[in-house]
Order: C-alpha cells, then sequence, then structure tokens
C-alpha cells in the first residue's frame, strides 16, 4: 500500500467513524420523537394531498427528523458528561460525548442550521419555534438546565411537540386547538418521566435531581399515569377517537408498574409504540384529506 493510500485510508476510516459517532448521538431509535409530531401536525393541518409535499413541509421534515436531533442531543451530552460517567446506556446504546472541535461544530451548526426554518415558515409558527429552541438548548445548559429540577424536567419536555405545532401553523395558517396542543404537551410530560425511571440510580449517584429521583419508581409510574390520562382526556375533548387511542398509554404503564416487567427492557419498547400511534394519528388525517 503506498502512503498515499494508507493515508485515504485512514482518513475514509476517521470519517467513517465520526459519522457513526455522530449517528449514535443523535439517538437515531427517537428520531420520530421531533420528526413524528412534524408529521402528525402536517397531515392534520392539510386540506389537500399538495399541502403535504409543500416545500415548507419538506423542509420542517427533514431538519428535525436529523438534524435537531443531533443538536438536541449534542447539548444534552455536552452538559451530562460527567453524569454520564455512571449511567450504563452509555456503554451500549448511546454513546459518550467526544469534545473534540468537529463535534463541537457539528453540535452547534445544527443549530445554526435550525434558524433557516424562519425563511421558510410564516409568523404564526415563530413563536413555537423559538420555545422550541430555548427548551432544547435549557433543559440541559445552565442557567436554568431545567433536567435537573423535579417537574421543570417534565414540563420542559413540551419542546417535543412544539415542532409538530410549529408545522400545524405553518400549513394551516393558525393555531392547532388549545385542548390538542394541552394533551400533546401532557403526554410528553409523561413520557420523559417515564424515561428517566431507568436512570434513577445513576442519576442519584451523580447528584441529579430529577421528578423521577423525587417520587421513586413506584411514584413515577402514578405520575405518569395521571399525565397520559389526562392528555388521553384532552384529546378525547377534541377527537374521541384519539382519546381512545392515547387511552392505551396510562393502560401500558400501569401493566409494566403491577406485572414487574423490567424497565430497563419496557423503556426501548415506547419508541415502537409512539411509532405505531402516531402512524395511527397520521393516517387518520390522511384518509379524511382523501376521504373529505
Amino acid at each position: 500500500m503506498t502512503t498515499d493510500m494508507a493515508a485515504g485510508s485512514a482518513m475514509d476510516g476517521g470519517l467513517r467513524d465520526r459519522l457513526s459517532y455522530l449517528f449514535v448521538l443523535s439517538r437515531p431509535r427517537f428520531w420520530l420523537y421531533l420528526a413524528g409530531p412534524v408529521l402528525v401536525g402536517i397531515a392534520a393541518a392539510a386540506t389537500n394531498l399538495s399541502d403535504l409535499f409543500s416545500p415548507e413541509a419538506l423542509v420542517l421534515v427533514a431538519y428535525f427528523l436529523v438534524p435537531a436531533n443531533v443538536f438536541l442531543y449534542g447539548v444534552n451530552d455536552v452538559f451530562d458528561v460527567d453524569v454520564d460517567e455512571a449511567n450504563p446506556k452509555k456503554d451500549d446504546r448511546e454513546a459518550r460525548w467526544r469534545g473534540d472541535p468537529v463535534n463541537r461544530a457539528v453540535v452547534v451548526g445544527s443549530g445554526v442550521l435550525g434558524l433557516g426554518l424562519f425563511a421558510f415558515t410564516p409568523s404564526v409558527a415563530w413563536p413555537w419555534l423559538v420555545a422550541h429552541f430555548f427548551l432544547a438548548v435549557e433543559y440541559s445548559a445552565p442557567p436554568f438546565r431545567f433536567k435537573t429540577t423535579p417537574f421543570l424536567d417534565s414540563i420542559s419536555n413540551g419542546l417535543y411537540i412544539l415542532p409538530g405545532v410549529a408545522a400545524y401553523a405553518t400549513i394551516a395558517g393558525v393555531n392547532p386547538p388549545l385542548l390538542a396542543i394541552a394533551g400533546a404537551w401532557l403526554w410528553t410530560m409523561g413520557m420523559h418521566t417515564f424515561s428517566a425511571i431507568p436512570d434513577i440510580d445513576p442519576d442519584r449517584a451523580a447528584g441529579i435531581q430529577t421528578t423521577a429521583t423525587f417520587l421513586g419508581a413506584r411514584w413515577t409510574y402514578a405520575y405518569c399515569a395521571v399525565t397520559w390520562g389526562l392528555a388521553a382526556v384532552a384529546f378525547a375533548l377534541v377527537d374521541v377517537r384519539l382519546g381512545a387511542l392515547l387511552g392505551a398509554y396510562p393502560v401500558v404503564v400501569l401493566g409494566i408498574a403491577f406485572s414487574g416487567v423490567d424497565v430497563d427492557e419496557a423503556y426501548w419498547w415506547y419508541p415502537v409504540l409512539n411509532t405505531i400511534v402516531g402512524m395511527l394519528i397520521t393516517f387518520g388525517a390522511l384518509w379524511g384529506i382523501v376521504n373529505g
């Protein structure tokens, strides 16, 4: 092998390693937690098929599918380096932060790229986008670092549905029903708090206060059942079929709590459950578009 070939091979290997690392950092299993609400918002707001493939819709889906996840989880990992030392999830399903300048530039660049969304969306969507980016940073970063304050960590996870609200506003030109926003926000509160149960021990070891560490596992299950139950009620007031669909969440979490299923295992069922529920909501909206 010549010197040039060896150098090229090393460079390719380095690029693959970096891309692989950034891929894992972005939590691909959770990509639809941001992009999914965007798809639902677009489908719910669309009045014809052309709305689904408008440039604004495609730009929002593309950004919140990948770059927004690199930014959100990159910021999280930057400010969680010390906490993550005792987190076993970082040894297999996730990645520990590699704080070199290129990775920092990619994370910052992903956030800066999001500013371009304001050029593609109407002003009615801007407050929702501003709120999303504010919470995406302040959930993990000082001065607020909401993730370390019980209940604020849960409430601030509304950041996940705000892209969907912005998408609805972009396509419809008006905001979605307040009850739908409230229901979706409550759903994210339950989802976040359930996801924090496997982290109770490492978070306590690191001195991190969260809703889950404050309540303990048993009462955290109850908190999730209540927030998900309220979410189902709010959605039922918009459309009883949505309420019935969201009603699956309190049933499932109570089943986990009383069956003794390992929460570390159950935690990884939710991306599948959330994808199925999101698909059903989206298909229902598409059915309405096609059949009037």
